[in-house]
């Protein structure tokens, strides 16, 4: 005889209900994770306890990309299902779906700010954990990129004044050289203009020597006259001969 159906109904010992939730909730996660690896699906599953722990699978990295997904599905279809319904409903009906992402954003910002942990729990927090790690890497890299771009783009700046440098270093010394040049044909060229001879000193004539009568100049009665000056005294002295003149007593 086959097995008949069973009846399912809730398990009234709390121990019992417990266990079995723990074992169909652990088949439940992984039958999820089977079907999205075998099947290539999108699948996202949420579970809440008696006591209202949150149980979840998301085939995503994140819960949030499948429930958006699920809200604009939802949206299109009943748009699609009730073509007459008026403008307005439609308008109500965005507007809660936007409120409903808003505050979903909003809690999730306060979260990342570390406001509001209070409801969440241990897998909750380290969800929360790595995406702020994630973020934190993600923040790092981009910054670590846009320093050694910073770094790169000073060292370029860096060479092309170094270029520049050696370009004027060369053209002061290039123009160093000329002056150089210039002084040294303008010194040449006044050396050679000055005379090589100095302007002859003039010659004064000697004082004339004047002529005296000796018979005047001797006294009577004495046959001596003076003496003459030897030719060597009156060529080597710069007097003029009649002060060379001696008396004989």
């Amino acid at each position: 005889m086959g097995r008949g159906p069973v009846q399912l109904r809730r398990i009234e010992n709390k121990i019992n209900r417990q266990v079995t939730f723990s074992k169909r909730r652990n088949g439940l996660l992984k039958k999820a994770h089977e079907i999205s690896v075998l099947c290539d699906a999108d699948v996202a599953l949420i579970v809440f306890s008696t006591k209202g722990k949150l149980y979840e699978f998301s085939s995503h990295s994140s819960m949030e990309g499948i429930l958006e997904r699920y809200q604009r599905y939802s949206f299109d279809e009943r748009a699609v299902l009730e073509p007459n319904t008026e403008g307005q409903e439609n308008w109500g009906d965005e507007y809660g779906i936007l409120k409903s992402k808003l505050d979903a954003l909003q809690k999730s910002q306060r979260q990342l700010l570390g406001e509001q942990l209070d409801t969440l729990t241990t897998k909750e927090l380290q969800q929360l954990e790595h995406q702020l790690e994630y973020s934190l890497k993600h923040i790092r890299s981009k910054k670590n990129q846009l320093l050694f771009e910073s770094i790169s783009e000073l060292q370029k700046k860096e060479k092309s004044l170094k270029n520049q440098n050696n370009v004027l270093q060369k053209l002061m010394e290039t123009e160093k050289e000329k002056n150089n040049a210039i002084i040294n044909t303008n010194r040449e060229e006044q050396n050679g203009a000055t005379p090589s001879t100095s302007s002859p000193t003039p010659v004064t004539a000697p004082d004339p020597i004047p002529t005296t009568n000796n018979s005047q100049s001797q006294p009577r009665g004495s046959g001596e006259s003076e003496a003459q000056p030897s030719p060597a005294q009156a060529g080597n002295s710069k007097l003029p001969p009649w002060m060379l003149r001696t008396s004989h007593t």
